[in-house]
C-alpha cells in the first residue's frame, strides 16, 4: 500500500489499463459469459489480459473482477464463488506484477451490484456493504495493492462500497459513469459526487469517471471535476471513441492516434491517473504512454478545442428535464 500511495504521489501522472471485456472478447469470450469463470478455467488468457496493458506501459491495471460480486455472479449460478473468483482474479494479476522489471500495481476492480438500491429498489445498504466486502476481502487476499470501484450511478451504492471498504486495509478508489447528459444514469453529476465523498469517513485516495458516452464528454466531466475538487486525484478512463455495431459485434471507432490526444488532454484537464475504458486496447495504451511521455503539461484545453480534436459532445451538461423547461419557458416568453 506505502508503495502505491508513494507512487501516486511522487508522479505528474500515472498509466492505467483499457478495456477487460473488449480484450477478453478478441480471445474468445462470447456474449452472456461470466468473464470472472475465466480466471479458472483459462488463467494463462487472464495472464495475457494483464500482459498486455503492462507491456503496453500501464502503470497500474484492474483485475478480472469487474462482475465478481454474489449478486451478479448468481445469474451464471456462481454467487457462492465472489470470494474465490475474486481472489485467483488478484493473484494471477500479482504474478503479473510482481515478474515486471518496474513498478507495477494492482488494482481490485469491483463493479456495481446489478440490483437498485433501497429506497427506490429493493437492495438495502446492509446487504450491499456484506456484498462488497466480501469482494473486497478476496481482491486483498489475492495480493491487489488498491481497491478500484468503478461504473457506478447511484450514490447509495458508492457509499455502501465505501462502507465495505472500511473494513478491508487497503485504499480505494471509485469512478462513477456519467452518461445521461453529464450525470449518471441515477442522476449525479460530478458536483454532486464530490459532495457526496466530502461527506464520506472512508474517503478514496482519488476519484473520477470511467465509460460514459464518449471521450469528449468524458473529458468535460473531468474539467467539471477539476473546477469544484482542484488539487485531488482524479481518474480519466474513457472509452476509444463511439460504440458501432458491426456483423453482430460492438465496435469502438477511436484510433490509437485519438487515444494519445484525450491522454494528453485528460492529463491537462487535471486528470492523475489516465486510462482507457470499453473499446481501449494495447495498442491504444501504447500510443497513450508514448504521448504523455513527449508532451508536456500545457493549460487545460477549452470545450472548443476537445470537440475539435476528439469529437463533438453527446449532450448538453443540463439534466434533460431541465433542458425541456428552458424550451416551455422560452415558448412562454
Amino acid at each position: 500500500m506505502s508503495n502505491f500511495l508513494e507512487k501516486l504521489g511522487s508522479e505528474d501522472w500515472l498509466l492505467a489499463d483499457g478495456a477487460t471485456g473488449t480484450n477478453l472478447f478478441d480471445m474468445g469470450l462470447k456474449s452472456g459469459d461470466a468473464p470472472e469463470l475465466w480466471n479458472i478455467k483459462y488463467p494463462a488468457r487472464i495472464s495475457n489480459l494483464y500482459r498486455g496493458a503492462v507491456d503496453a506501459g500501464s502503470d497500474i491495471f484492474l483485475t478480472n473482477s469487474f462482475g465478481g460480486n454474489a449478486l451478479r455472479l448468481k445469474l451464471h449460478n456462481l454467487g457462492t464463488k465472489a470470494f474465490e473468483l475474486s481472489k485467483i482474479s488478484a493473484e494471477i494479476a500479482r504474478n503479473v506484477a510482481d515478474r515486471c522489471q518496474r513498478s507495477v500495481f494492482v488494482a481490485g476492480s469491483v463493479g456495481p451490484t446489478g440490483e437498485i438500491m433501497e429506497p427506490i429498489g429493493d437492495l438495502s445498504h446492509k446487504i450491499a456493504v456484506e456484498v462488497f466486502l466480501e469482494q473486497a476481502q478476496g481482491l486483498k487476499d489475492g495480493g491487489a495493492d488498491v481497491l478500484w470501484l468503478e461504473t457506478i450511478s447511484a450514490p447509495e451504492e458508492f457509499v455502501a462500497a465505501a462502507e465495505a471498504f472500511s473494513h478491508v486495509d487497503l485504499p480505494w478508489i471509485g469512478t462513477m459513469s456519467f452518461d445521461t447528459a453529464g450525470h449518471t444514469m441515477m442522476g449525479t453529476s460530478p458536483s454532486s459526487m464530490v459532495n457526496l465523498i466530502s461527506s464520506m469517513s472512508n474517503k478514496p485516495i482519488g476519484f473520477g469517471a470511467n465509460c460514459g458516452t464518449g471521450a469528449s464528454d468524458l473529458l468535460r466531466t473531468i474539467q467539471d471535476f477539476s473546477k469544484s475538487a482542484p488539487g485531488k486525484n482524479l481518474i480519466a478512463k474513457g472509452n476509444a471513441g463511439i460504440p458501432r455495431y458491426v456483423d453482430g459485434h460492438i465496435l469502438y471507432d477511436g484510433t490509437p492516434d485519438l487515444m494519445a490526444k484525450y491522454a494528453i488532454m485528460a492529463r491537462d484537464s487535471g486528470a492523475k491517473i489516465i486510462g482507457g475504458c470499453c473499446g481501449t486496447k494495447p495498442e491504444h495504451l501504447a500510443s497513450m504512454r508514448n504521448a504523455l511521455e513527449a508532451n508536456p503539461l500545457m493549460p487545460a484545453p477549452t470545450l472548443e478545442q476537445i470537440e475539435l480534436e476528439i469529437g463533438p459532445f453527446s449532450s448538453s451538461m443540463k439534466p434533460v428535464t431541465e433542458r425541456k423547461n428552458q424550451k416551455r419557458r422560452r415558448r412562454r416568453v
